[in-house]
């Protein structure tokens, strides 16, 4: 699995024109799912991602976590993040996970989220999205499970 958060003032995702997830202060997080992940890799994933210590302090020092600043999160499914771009220049996507499996992995998150914060927003899983957000840093992280 791999999630790239990104913290921010606000950000939406849109398809066919209506705004489906809108946050403000908070993580834009894009959900990638391979197809090896289990309940168990995202549980470890949203545990890693969650307690992140990436906003600010009253003396400017990244000390706090998303409850620290009652953030809100968006969850955007994002196959692409397993792109292979090793050979040629059409990148592949035999590691990404089958849709099925995908799909109910970035349910799965969302519900968990759910279960911790208030607000989680989210997009459409497999439709053509329109990401907007505002960067705030700009602050990136990129958490692979490969690599906890």
């Amino acid at each position: 699995m791999r999630l790239v958060i990104q913290r921010v003032a606000h950000a939406s995702v849109t398809v066919d024109g209506t705004v489906l997830g809108k946050i403000g202060r908070g993580f834009l997080v894009l959900v990638g799912v391979s197809d090896t992940d289990t309940k168990e890799v995202a549980d470890k994933m949203l545990k890693k991602m969650l307690g992140l210590r990436i906003f600010e302090d009253e003396n400017g020092k990244t000390n706090l976590d998303l409850r620290a600043v009652e953030g809100e999160l968006l969850l955007v499914s994002q196959f692409t993040l397993y792109a292979d771009c090793r050979r040629g220049n059409r990148p592949g996507f035999t590691r990404a996970g089958k849709p099925d499996m995908a799909s109910a992995m970035y349910e799965y998150m969302i519900e968990k989220c759910r279960e911790q914060f208030p607000v989680v927003e989210r997009g459409e899983f497999g439709a053509d999205m329109k990401v907007e957000l505002l960067n705030d840093g700009p602050f990136t992280i990129l958490l692979d499970s490969e690599e906890l």
